[in-house]
């Protein structure tokens, strides 16, 4: 019998939701029978718990400390107020929160919203179910100490997630070290006394006005309004049964961009995402649905976003492809927006036009382009063509929003940051606006999005990105891989030697320690390993350039066959 049947029946006794009680009441009952199987559920549950970090809390939806539901996001809650009001030191702190569509994230919120109440805190819960740009906005906006969004972004159907944002010195950025282990410690001391039904709640919390969301709609409209070449734009856009839609309708029309045709299946919130295996416009088949709207529609662009619309994916025609369209990788978006805000900002300071963003700090510091290291190399290419800074990041948009002097900065996977001033976070709806604003100028001139891709090659060079992804069900096989990898390290990947091994772990380049493995090769490629932070993946990216896109190619093709015997290698 499982060690943990104990916990798991004073867990009961604290769980204000009927379902995930019935669901635990059940299972305990199972493992006092005798089942195995159940016995090593419970374990999973009580083992341990969701571990708060950087990125918040992220897990599958059930009963159990190892689970998001509303024992933990209670707990959650109440150590976070604990901590706002240490840090206040006797001020009263202001949290906003926001949630998606997602299954319980308006639970979630409203649990918390009380909570942070029942604290003492000015709490103000967004209107309704919103996107998560527009809950970053709203930290700056307010002038909140803090923010919460309850959301577990492209995840699976059956994972939930809270997101957490500080004001003040931080900006509306996303938490980093040593903030998270601060914050954990008092979540850990509420969870140790043992019953969240004591915690004082009330619903005496502030409901956010609808003129905060016109504000974030009037300052994301003003990314890039509508050029000449946007009559007559015919394109497609999917919100993946997420929240973006009615936000992003909002934005086209204050910006004067024509309407889309709509992935109608997709258009509505729907946390079941039924037409998807992974609502992740990255996933093979996320995008299909999209791709026969486009075919329908003969349409010359397809804008996505994933489901709290932080994300940007964008697909254009291309003859080559399977079925005529080819989503645009991460690097390909990334390089044509930094392209363009690189140009903006150099055109800023030769007409020396102050910095939009009054309230950063770093506002006299050289404006600079910034994307995490396993993004490409070739936004370092943009910022030295132009006399602009560059900086590159350990992954995530807490580092890369705190760039000093950031105009613009982009990951791998399908996040932007366009809008700094007003948002320091990756946004899929100002990201979007500045993509059609790209596409429609380019449009007036004759040219498509793919002969932007052509000039940014003829300008800057061929660079060619891939990335490989190993989901696996046990998350030691991954810990295994790099401490192989560590152990034993290679001297060449496929007929290329590797020169020089950086290993983050040891603080390499002002870095902060991080379980990443960065490879450089004697041709000038990098191949780059690390642990996913959001889902039970290793991730390899690889990196080449070339005076030619079929040059890049065929370097890249060679790089991948590389990397993947090695992984043979060592798994």
């Amino acid at each position: 019998m499982s060690a943990h049947v104990e916990a798991a029946r004073a867990w009961i006794a604290q769980d204000p939701d009927a379902v995930t009680r019935e669901e635990l009441t059940a299972l305990v009952t199972r493992v006092e029978d005798g089942d195995a199987e159940a016995s090593a559920d419970l374990d999973d549950r009580f083992a341990t718990r969701l571990a708060f970090g950087t990125a918040g809390l992220r897990g599958t939806l059930g009963a159990g400390p190892n689970r998001m539901n509303r024992v933990l996001v209670a707990q959650a809650a109440a150590g976070f107020a604990a901590y706002l009001a240490e840090r206040a030191d006797g001020a009263t702190p202001t949290v906003v929160v926001g949630y998606d569509g997602r299954r319980n994230s308006d639970v979630f919120a409203r649990d918390s919203v009380e909570i942070f109440a029942g604290a003492g805190l000015n709490a103000i819960l967004l209107p309704r179910l919103l996107p998560t740009p527009v809950l970053a906005f709203a930290v700056r906006h307010l002038g909140a100490d803090a923010g919460v969004m309850v959301t577990a972004s492209h995840n699976p159907p059956d994972d939930n997630g809270y997101k957490v944002y500080l004001g003040g010195d931080d900006r509306g950025a996303q938490i980093v070290s040593p903030a998270d282990a601060e914050i954990a410690a008092h979540i850990q001391r509420i969870a140790d006394v043992g019953n969240v039904t004591t915690l004082p709640r009330s619903v005496g919390y502030a409901n956010a006005p609808e003129s905060l969301v016109e504000a974030y709609v009037a300052a994301t409209a003003a990314v890039a309004p509508a050029p000449a070449g946007a009559d007559g734009l015919r394109w497609v856009y999917t919100a993946m049964h997420g929240v973006g839609w009615e936000t992003v309708s909002r934005v086209l029309s204050e910006a004067g961009y024509p309407s889309p045709v709509l992935v109608e299946a997709q258009i509505h919130p729907d946390g079941r995402f039924p037409t998807v295996a992974f609502p992740n416009p990255e996933e093979p088949g996320a995008m299909d649905l999209a791709f026969e709207t486009a075919r329908a529609a003969d349409a010359e662009l397809i804008i996505a976003n994933d489901p709290d619309a932080d994300r940007l994916a964008v697909a254009i025609p291309d003859a080559d492809a399977e079925g005529g369209w080819r989503r645009l990788t991460g690097n390909e978006i990334g390089l044509l927006l930094g392209w363009r805000a690189a140009r903006q900002a150099a055109e800023a300071r030769d007409a020396d036009t102050p910095p939009a963003d009054d309230e950063n700090p770093d506002a006299g510091a050289t404006a600079s382009l910034a994307c995490s290291l396993v993004s490409s190399p070739g936004l370092q290419a943009v910022a030295e063509h132009y006399g602009l800074a560059f900086h590159s990041t350990l992954t995530g948009f807490k580092w890369i929003s705190r760039a000093p002097g950031i105009v613009f900065g982009f990951e791998e996977a399908l996040g932007y940051l366009v809008n700094p001033g007003t948002v320091r976070d990756k946004d899929g709806i100002s990201a979007a606006i500045a993509l059609l604003g790209m596409a429609a100028e380019a449009r007036g001139q004759g040219r498509t999005v793919a002969d932007l891709l052509q000039e940014f090659r003829d300008t800057f060079g061929a660079f060619a990105s891939d990335q490989i992804s190993v989901r696996v069900t046990d998350v030691s096989e991954i810990g295994g891989i790099m401490a192989s990898l560590r152990s034993q390290p290679p001297s060449a990947v496929g007929e290329v030697a590797v020169t020089r091994i950086d290993d983050l772990l040891e603080g390499v380049d002002g870095f902060p320690p991080g379980d990443v493995l960065r490879l450089w090769l004697e041709d000038g490629s990098r191949l780059i390993v690390r642990p996913s932070g959001t889902e039970p993946k290793l991730k390899l990216y690889l990196d080449v350039r070339g005076s030619s896109a079929k040059k890049a190619g065929r370097r890249l093709a060679a790089l991948r066959a590389g990397a993947e015997e090695l992984l043979a290698s060592v798994r």
